[in-house]
């Protein structure tokens, strides 16, 4: 995030939560509402006007960027401009075709998926699983702010972001959507020249661009929906 903050001159918040097995749910997802609490309730003396936060995070982090801005609706907390969600890990269930595909795989595949959401989860029975936990599960995706979701087309969590990205735009949000055709888990962190990487990177920073102009021109963001980019 510090490199597209350089450039769009953003303060960035980065909350040191407390990680599972050792802390499984709620622990993570309350710490990072909590300092998303915090970064609200201090917006002003961090240079940040009222209504221009914007909450971020890749794969497991995603997660919990797209469970916090729940708790966020759900809490009444104001002033969130909008999410960022980089290949998010939603759906405890690991059940989509994708998930599938990738078993076996190696890098981040069914296995770890499976292997990651017992660390977080801990005790919990599977029907007590809260969408605070596995965003995938909410039932109302209504009231949440615009959404940026993209992910790579051989990346296990394929089909849960775009799932989610639909269900947001279903309920009447406005959600960008990109699958980046043949890429992988953390492409552009591993080969960040490649011309998907470097493209990636640029649509992001020019949704942030548009998302922060606009709320600086005091003009809602109508100009969204849920698209889906195929890159090679």
């Amino acid at each position: 995030m510090l490199d597209y903050a350089e450039r769009l001159h953003l303060a960035v918040v980065s909350v040191d939560y407390r990680l599972a097995p050792e802390h499984p749910h709620p622990a993570p997802v309350e710490d990072c509402f909590t300092g998303l609490q915090w970064a609200a309730e201090n917006a002003a003396s961090l240079g940040v006007p009222d209504g221009r936060i914007i909450v971020a995070g890749e794969s497991a982090g995603g997660g919990l960027a797209a469970a916090a801005t729940l708790l966020g609706r759900d809490r009444g907390l104001t002033g969130l401009l909008g999410q960022l969600l980089i290949a998010p890990m939603l759906d405890r269930r690991s059940a989509s075709p994708s998930m599938h595909l990738l078993q076996g795989a190696g890098m981040w595949d069914r296995e770890s998926n499976i292997f990651g959401w017992a660390s977080l989860l801990g005790t919990l029975a599977p029907g007590d699983v809260p969408a605070y936990a596995s965003p995938a599960l909410a039932e109302d995706l209504s009231g949440l702010p615009p959404t940026f979701i993209d992910v790579g087309g051989a990346d296990a969590f394929r089909d849960e972001a775009i799932e989610y990205a639909a269900g947001i735009s279903r309920a009447g949000g406005l959600a960008d959507l990109h699958v980046w055709a043949g890429a992988y888990h953390g492409f552009d962190g591993m080969a960040p020249t490649a011309i998907v990487s470097r493209t990636a990177r640029a649509t992001r920073e020019a949704w942030l661009d548009r998302l922060l102009s606009a709320a600086e021109a005091g003009q809602p963001t109508t100009d969204s929906d849920t698209n889906t980019d195929a890159e090679e």
